[in-house]
């Protein structure tokens, strides 16, 4: 008989399943045609989205893929350039989608201001000074906040307005890839509003590490969210009765406090790992990023230990969650222990 650990899911804070709150939520939602009309539980999750952002108005997608897609193809003109961090989602998780579809050319910055994010001088330079009009133009900054593929590293607000100073001084318009906002405002004990100012779109999500099983918004001036309905529906998002995960996502809202929770993990996860002779980064939230010497031998070796981890940006990535208790954590760490054995 062979016995089989039981799974502890590190993949990403995507796992997150919803609870029987969320799904009692759900089952009760107001609904509407979201097409036709306004459902009135997606209505109230924008409004209290776009509140929560700092931004005049928001609108509810089914992913974050296509909030970030929407805004860059409302802010790009084709060929136009646009710079995103190394490592960004917009450049390596969308699939060529702000080429293929938003018809811009990525440039990249390297993380030379720290993690996940590039210092003022580089991002002046990178930026350069207006040509004749045969030159290629720059017109757009994409910023990530927390950067996935730097660990869940934060931006902090001081840096974030230098960065939008330099930005805005050139006449770039800014889109924030917030995916993982909401960790970085509970990192900083700031409200997300602080975390958005200057910027003319933002992005999050409330299917990463809150429960809910989709949804995201993007937000902006009341005229783009005008254009973004519009390129939403384009795109395929015409959700009907979408308030059935709206409502979802309005309890995922109630419970971005929690997400403590999870940067304590991680920061235990990362301390144990090194214990036990692993090369990891100092989590700001909740990623866990490892150097191993070969990361499918690693990967592997691990999937045999019941611990479930992913590869990111050259390391073994681990996501700690809402589903991942402390007690989850150092069942994970004895395991790597005795399996080192």
């Amino acid at each position: 008989m062979t016995f089989t650990l039981p799974p502890l899911d590190f993949r990403s804070d995507t796992v997150t399943r919803p609870d029987d709150t969320m799904r009692a939520a759900m089952a009760s939602a107001e609904v509407g045609d979201n097409v036709l009309e306004r459902d009135p539980t997606v209505q109230a999750l924008e409004e209290r989205a776009a509140h929560v952002l700092g931004m005049p108005a928001a609108l509810w997608v089914p992913s974050g893929t296509m909030a970030n897609l929407i805004a860059l193809s409302l802010h790009l003109q084709r060929g136009d350039r646009f710079l995103a961090t190394r490592g960004a989602h917009v450049l390596v998780n969308e699939l060529g989608s702000a080429a293929w579809l938003a018809g811009g050319m990525p440039e990249i910055l390297e993380h030379d201001g720290g993690p996940g994010r590039p210092s003022p001088d580089a991002l002046a330079a990178a930026i350069g000074q207006p040509g004749p009009y045969f030159t290629l133009r720059t017109s757009l900054l994409c910023l990530e906040n927390t950067h996935n593929a730097a660990g869940g590293a934060v931006t902090p607000p001081d840096e974030h307005a230098q960065l939008l100073s330099v930005a805005k001084e050139a006449g770039l318009t800014v889109h924030l890839d917030g995916a993982r906002l909401w960790q970085a405002a509970v990192a900083l004990e700031v409200p997300p509003a602080a975390l958005t100012v200057g910027v003319d779109t933002v992005s999050a999500c409330f299917s990463k590490g809150l429960g809910a099983p989709v949804g995201s918004v993007v937000a902006g001036s009341v005229a783009f969210v005008e254009r973004a309905r519009r390129m939403r529906q384009m795109l395929g998002g015409g959700v009907r009765q979408g308030g059935v995960l709206a409502a979802a996502c309005l309890v995922a809202l109630d419970r971005v406090p929690e997400l403590a929770e999870s940067h304590e993990n991680a920061r235990r996860l990362a301390e144990g790992l090194t214990e036990h002779g692993w090369a990891t980064n100092t989590p700001d939230t909740n990623i866990v990023l490892a150097e191993v010497p070969d990361i499918p031998t690693a990967l592997a070796w691990l999937d045999s230990l019941g611990i479930r981890a992913v590869p990111m940006a050259g390391r073994v990535r681990f996501v700690t969650h809402r589903d991942l208790s402390a007690t989850d954590v150092e069942e994970t760490l004895r395991r790597i222990k005795s399996g080192a054995r």
